[in-house]
């Protein structure tokens, strides 16, 4: 058991440090959002194609056709949530877009509300009010650094719009409790590649070999080795480590962001991206404020 979740921290360790470093392959590729998508959908299909093959995961009774279909439409979620979150990166830079992406779990927990009908707690109703808090300090604040971006609020929307996606794509997610994660993916990307092959631009292909090496590296390693180490790493490890380990990843980025680009924070974009990632460690590991219960021990 301790062996297990000694290598599960490992492989999600690795996977969110993966994660951290998508945007820098992103702005390198020098493709336009769409077409690095496109790529990462059809790289990575070939990727998880072959993994799928080896686990035995492409016969006909793996999945239902009702699953297939929730499948599906988390895969549009989650492709739809790539093009808004990648579209954020230059505008907003990666460190910013990354830290308002995760505002994710409170999207969570208020469609877990609206559809679930599942109780908004005191506790909860905290978290969102401190990340929101956080998430003003870092609208108000002015680009700093090295930032040469287009447009910074458009890109903090953009990656707001990523999260709600994500959320969305999670909540399909808990539908398909019990279907091979790696088939999953490999269904999310398939749809990511009937959706953006009519809009990819194939007339500005990559030009050089550092370019197509950025793209190949966000199909391979990116989707389909993250892919890998993070459903593993979830088969091994209890929700609060996957959890706590998650966090990686924004500080991974943020981390990217400055030695790649010297996108400094400014001191308010750092205490609101502080407030964000707490607020979010807490929704996510279910943090409260009650005083424990007193035991009385009989002596």
């Amino acid at each position: 058991m301790e062996k297990d979740v000694f290598k599960g921290s490992l492989e999600m360790t690795a996977a969110m440090i993966i994660s951290g470093t998508i945007g820098w392959f992103v702005l390198m590729s020098g493709q336009p959002v769409l077409s690095v998508v496109f790529w990462r959908c059809a790289i990575g299909a070939a990727t998880l194609l072959a993994v799928c093959a080896a686990l035995g995961l492409l016969r006909p009774d793996v999945i239902s056709l009702r699953l297939f279909g929730l499948a599906v439409v988390g895969g549009i979620a989650i492709v739809l949530n790539w093009v808004l979150l990648f579209a954020a990166y230059p505008r907003a830079s990666i460190a910013i877009a990354t830290t308002v992406y995760n505002v994710q779990p409170f999207m969570l927990v208020g469609l877990g509300a609206l559809i679930f009908k599942e109780r908004l707690t005191a506790t909860k109703l905290f978290w969102l009010g401190f990340a929101f808090v956080g998430m003003l300090l870092i609208v108000q604040a002015k680009p700093g650094g090295a930032y040469t971006g287009s447009d910074y609020m458009a890109g903090i929307a953009l990656s707001l719009g990523a999260a709600f996606l994500y959320a969305i794509a999670s909540i399909v997610a808990k539908r398909l409790k019990g279907t091979p994660p790696h088939l999953i993916a490999l269904i999310q990307v398939c749809v990511g590649i009937i959706m953006l092959a009519p809009l990819a631009d194939f007339t500005s292909l990559p030009q050089s070999a550092g370019q197509w090496a950025s793209i190949v590296t966000i199909g391979v390693v990116h989707t389909g080795l993250m892919y890998i180490l993070l459903y593993s790493a979830i088969q091994k490890l209890p929700t609060h480590i996957t959890g706590s380990l998650s966090f990686i990843y924004p500080i991974a980025a943020i981390l990217v962001d400055y030695i790649a680009f010297g996108h400094a924070l400014q001191p308010s974009q750092l205490v609101g991206s502080a407030a964000i990632l707490i607020a979010a460690a807490g929704t996510s590991l279910g943090w409260t404020f009650r005083r424990p219960r007193q035991v009385n021990i009989p002596v």
